[in-house]
């Protein structure tokens, strides 16, 4: 492992889930290409592990020693883990809202890492938002829970996969509305913050995945892009105004386009990202075409935060260890490693 290899914060997420499992997996496989440092218990991680591969080899390390000695030196052979107790025994499969707080406070420990420079970037495994909340802390998802702890007015939630049989370039889905309702969504679709996320896309492009000139295509919220407003009037009165004013500031940006036509190989081949309106409306075919090799990927915050396509699979782990499939959480590490060198050869030019 080079001494210039990224060091990649890696939350393992909801312990009775299949987090655990394809995070020691992936950072083990990917030991080489970065260094990985996994945020969880420790006890239950080495246990865990042991069950794995009997090889891998990790090293705790209290917070206390992490925020008092900054992270120590680490040979390839082992994996440093940041000791973030749980409070609970765990059962694979099974929520325990006495984890919770746990689960969360990993998340604060990688934020922390990156901030002070420790590490370079976070990964995050899934975690359940029912044991967050039933431990008695609001909790809506990693992408809200990020931006208000790094207080960062806007964020974007963007999934990336990259090229493989079925897929002949890289594609890139954004959304301006995340987890919300379905009727909630025209409200807020809004001027501003549609034109903000599309600064923060083409922002990002730029300089954590090194296009020069991003080119960003938008769907339409309604049926065929509202069909002249027979069908829905937000792209008239928002979208399309809000276009052309990114286009009278420098910015690429195509549409509004019908959504139920845009994700075709002939349009895609011209665009760098397509931003949706909401969720499913995107989410639903990039899943399709990559799922189990896709990133979630936060754009907007001042760190580099990447995570797996897929949630907890409490149903898989319940059946026991060596079934998880650690593909979303390797394109996610070597995503964020990606993302790293880019950012820092652009600081340097």
């Amino acid at each position: 492992m080079p001494s210039n290899s990224p060091v990649i914060a890696i939350t393992v997420g909801e312990p009775a889930g299949i987090g655990p499992e394809i995070s020691l997996l992936a950072a083990w496989a990917l030991r080489n290409e970065v260094r990985p440092v996994l945020l969880g218990d420790a006890a239950y991680l080495a246990m865990l592990a042991h069950d794995l591969n009997k090889e891998i080899r990790l090293m705790g390390l209290s917070q206390q020693a992490l925020r008092f000695n900054g992270l120590p030196g680490c040979g390839r052979d082992q994996i440093t883990v940041i000791d973030c107790p749980l409070n609970a025994h765990v059962v694979a499969g099974q929520l325990d809202p006495r984890n919770g707080r746990a689960v969360l406070q990993t998340l604060d420990v990688a934020i922390e890492s990156v901030q002070n420079k420790w590490c370079d970037a976070m990964v995050t495994a899934p975690l359940q938002k029912s044991t967050i909340n039933d431990a008695g802390v609001p909790f809506t998802g990693h992408t809200e829970y990020l931006a208000e702890q790094t207080k960062t007015a806007q964020v974007v939630m963007m999934l990336a996969c990259e090229v493989s049989a079925t897929l002949p370039q890289p594609l890139r889905v954004a959304l301006a509305t995340t987890h919300l309702p379905l009727r909630e969504v025209a409200d807020a679709i809004q001027f501003d913050p549609l034109l903000n996320t599309l600064q923060i896309i083409h922002r990002d492009l730029q300089d954590k995945f090194g296009i020069a000139k991003p080119r960003i295509f938008v769907t339409g919220l309604n049926p065929h892009a509202g069909e002249n407003g027979y069908l829905g009037r937000e792209e008239i009165e928002v979208i399309n105004p809000v276009i052309q004013q990114a286009r009278s500031l420098g910015m690429d940006v195509r549409g509004a386009f019908p959504a139920d036509t845009l994700f075709q190989q002939k349009y895609l081949k011209d665009a760098d990202c397509v931003l949706a309106m909401y969720h499913d409306q995107g989410l639903s075919v990039l899943k399709y075409a990559s799922f189990g090799l896709g990133v979630n990927i936060t754009l907007g915050l001042p760190l580099i935060r990447t995570s797996v396509d897929h949630g907890t699979a409490l149903d898989l782990a319940k059946l026991g260890t060596g079934l998880a499939d650690a593909g979303s959480m390797k394109v996610a590490i070597r995503m964020a490693a990606e993302m790293v060198k880019r950012q820092a050869l652009a600081a340097v030019n």
